[in-house]
């Protein structure tokens, strides 16, 4: 029988790196998402994944550059209020389906386990790390300018991280 494991929100994130320039990162974050592991056992070694991410609550910490990115050229969150992950087992690598802008495409992400513990006010919580990249144009996320030294606004290039615990359900 499989045991449910839901995101704890609140010890839990979603960020992004983007090269701006070609001289420096920008980083960001999604402020509000929900994820799901459903597990035959305590290695999550067949584990079902799933995540939503709401695009309206991309944070750059610049109202103007979350305004685009929330825009038509970017993630456009009237037409595609979310982006979603789901996978079919779990290990040091996960593999499943990316899907933004309407667009599903497989992707790979690096997985560090943390382990299991158990809080302080007894529920049993496991963590997970993980890190990788897309390039973005898969996902039409087109948008771009050219630079006058060469080069273009923003690199196709996104790397993803993430910080994730989950609670395990009675």
């Amino acid at each position: 029988m499989a045991t449910k494991w839901n995101l704890d929100p609140t010890h839990s994130e979603i960020t992004f790196k983007v090269k701006h320039m070609m001289i420096s990162n920008i980083k960001g974050n999604f402020r509000t998402f929900t994820a799901e592991i459903e597990s035959e056992d305590d290695t999550f070694s067949n584990a079902k994944t799933t995540a939503t991410i709401q695009t309206d609550s991309v944070f750059t910490n610049n109202t103007d550059r979350d305004n685009h990115l929330k825009s038509a050229e970017f993630f456009n969150t009237e037409e595609h209020p979310s982006i979603t992950f789901e996978s079919q087992a779990l290990n040091n690598k996960v593999t499943g389906n990316l899907t933004v802008n309407g667009i599903t495409k497989p992707i790979t992400l690096d997985v560090d386990f943390g382990g299991i513990n158990v809080d302080p006010w007894g529920n049993t919580k496991a963590g997970f790390s993980f890190e990788g990249k897309i390039n973005r144009k898969d996902f039409g996320l087109n948008w771009n300018a050219a630079l006058e030294a060469g080069g273009v606004m923003v690199s196709e290039e996104v790397k993803i991280a993430g910080e994730l615990q989950f609670v395990k359900q009675a």
